[in-house]
């Protein structure tokens, strides 16, 4: 972002989390409470993409070793007479889905866990440097009008 920015900056998707990555407005006067948000913030956000970029890959290794064992059984190749892909139909493709996520659901109920409890941080983070800003506008004004 320009230097003159005030707001954060979102990126367009991750080609491997799909996740949009924000860069931080970092303000002159950041107070610590407000530089310990962003970092949290930011870290956050790096958590984030490595899990879903991570989960990502391995669902689409996994799912294209599934098709080819399955089109393998069946006896097809990967790609039809017209080069087009061959494809397996909504039934199969649903048990490759429910087999994933049942071998995956520590893993996301681990991961939700966590995101629940990151979230809760920044959220609190964010009331307290709310108030942390707004007593310091009414010092500002209270200052101001006395003179």
């Amino acid at each position: 972002p320009p230097p003159h920015s005030r707001s954060d900056w979102i990126g367009p998707p991750d080609r491997r989390s799909n996740l949009r990555p924000v860069v931080f407005h970092v303000p002159p006067d950041e107070s610590r409470l407000e530089r310990r948000l962003r970092e949290l913030r930011q870290e956050t956000q790096a958590w984030n993409q490595r899990f879903w970029a991570q989960q990502n890959v391995s669902f689409q290794q996994e799912k294209e070793e599934f098709i080819y064992s399955r089109l393998k059984a069946k006896g097809l190749k990967m790609k039809d007479e017209t080069g087009q892909k061959t494809t397996l139909n909504a039934e199969e493709m649903a048990d490759f889905y429910k087999d994933f996520l049942s071998k995956n659901f520590r893993k996301h109920m681990h991961y939700n866990r966590d995101w629940y409890k990151r979230n809760f941080t920044i959220t609190f983070l964010m009331g307290q440097v709310a108030l942390e800003r707004a007593l310091r506008w009414l010092r500002w004004k209270k200052k101001n009008i006395g003179n």
